[in-house]
């Protein structure tokens, strides 16, 4: 049994779902953050279980060919990325082998590990990321703006950030130099006093930018100050909106925002079509390696011109829109009425005729759907990390459509849901991962699934 305080040496067996390197001693798994595979470390344990433990690497013996310096000055320190210590090609490999793992684990698939096709990685994995959220901490006079440190809520304050899309570093020298000014008080999580919480930063591709101030109340001090120092100092700022999160949790937007300056949204082309990004709409974090997704996704649906396709959890209509050039009908359902919305904005903007959207849970309104007819050719899920409700596999076995396209950022939730649609009549045809989070440890992975004659 290892005990707490055990200084052990260990070798790295493989990585786990977070990049973190998974180690073996006796028998028992130890989850070691910053050893890779092959690699010979001495280990502090943190803390033990009685079936597994969790350690702090020490120092590498035998360092892996994949090892490399991460650039970021406080790597060590900061929970955002965890790969930036190995090759770039050694994290997509790690979530090809995640992948395999929760599809064949999991999902029971009777997969070989070819069937899995290697990770579609960023051709620039740096400087892609479009939104960042960024806590506020500190006090008036010193305020911090950075990232939690790891499986805390400690602040890590930054400069900059290089898997941000630029103008990053402009936002946070003109807000800390605000809050000074104005003496803009930030939260406490412990108190649940102070004024300011987050600072969301949003950046598009043809770099326009928005800056979201999360408050506990409807009122802050100096917006001309601040909306000068961001002017001169952050490339592309057109948009400064305010949203109120006055709840003890750790929830970053609220409900709602106002509009202080600029633009009520800022605009991003994905596939020849123009989306809106308002301040607490839903987007893809990355857009290049977005559209390689949905590229993916209308190649796995294999269209044809009269098909009628449900894109279920479709958020601001974007598969929705991009499958519509290629399709007779699409129905996009969504819970967010705000989502739905934008939605038909941008249906109305891309002049795209062929779509509809309905504001409702999946699955309430999809088994009501074909309770009463509706015989889709094709559904695309695309939920959230919980993975899709009985009543929505019920309901897409009961349509029947000819093809159902699975698009995941959770894969264990996935592989449990593909199961459930396999033995209910489907079969697994192909996948593929897409790299959406470069350097951190999530994946997005997209299945097609046909139906069996």
């Amino acid at each position: 049994m290892i005990q707490k305080n055990q200084r052990l040496h260990l070798r790295c067996e493989r990585l786990g779902s977070e990049l973190e390197g998974v180690c073996m001693h006796e028998g028992m798994a130890v989850f070691v953050p910053g050893v890779l595979p092959g690699e010979e470390a001495g280990v502090l344990c943190v803390k033990a279980q009685p079936r597994y433990a969790f350690g702090k690497l020490l120092e590498v013996d035998v360092p892996s060919p994949d090892r490399v310096t991460p650039p970021c000055p406080v790597y060590d320190q900061c929970g955002g990325c965890s790969g930036q210590h190995m090759r770039y090609e050694a994290t997509l490999e790690a979530k090809r082998a995640q992948v395999f793992d929760c599809l064949t684990r999991i999902g029971g698939l009777a997969l070989a590990q070819q069937d899995v096709p290697p990770v579609l990685g960023a051709r620039d994995p740096w400087h892609c990321r479009n939104k960042t959220a960024l806590p506020v901490g500190g006090s008036w006079d010193r305020p911090e703006l950075g990232f939690y440190r790891r499986r805390s809520h400690a602040i890590v304050p930054i400069e900059s950030c290089l898997v941000a899309m630029p103008g990053l570093d402009g936002v946070i020298s003109a807000v800390r130099e605000w809050i000074t000014a104005a003496r803009v008080q930030p939260y406490d999580e412990r108190t649940g006093r102070g004024l300011l919480r987050h600072v969301v930063v949003r950046v598009t591709r043809g770099g326009s930018l928005m800056a979201v101030l999360v408050a506990s109340r409807d009122s802050l001090p100096e917006i001309p100050l601040l909306v000068r120092l961001l002017t001169e100092r952050a490339p592309g700022f057109c948009s400064l909106h305010l949203s109120v999160n006055a709840g003890r949790n750790n929830v970053i937007l609220g409900r709602s925002s106002r509009l202080l300056y600029g633009q009520e949204a800022v605009y991003e082309t994905l596939l020849g079509l123009t989306f809106e990004i308002p301040p607490l709409s839903f987007f893809q974090v990355n857009p290049a390696q977005t559209e390689r997704l949905y590229q993916t996704a209308i190649d796995f649906a294999a269209l044809s011109p009269s098909d009628t396709v449900v894109d279920a959890y479709a958020g601001a209509g974007t598969i929705s829109l991009c499958m519509a050039r290629h399709a007779g009908r699409v129905i996009g359902i969504e819970i967010v009425p705000q989502a739905v919305e934008g939605a038909w904005r941008n249906a109305r903007r891309n002049q795209i005729t062929n779509a509809q959207f309905h504001a409702a849970a999946v699955e309430t309104l999809l088994p009501r759907l074909v309770k009463d007819g509706l015989r889709p050719d094709v559904v695309v899920l695309d939920p959230p990390r919980k993975g899709v409700e009985p009543a929505v596999v019920e309901a897409v076995l009961a349509a029947r459509p000819r093809r159902v396209v699975y698009v995941s950022c959770h894969v264990p939730t996935q592989a449990r849901d593909l199961q459930l649609l396999c033995q209910g009549g489907y079969r697994f045809e192909r996948c593929q991962p897409v790299d959406m989070f470069c350097y951190a440890s999530g994946v997005e992975n997209i299945v097609s699934l046909v139906l069996e004659n």
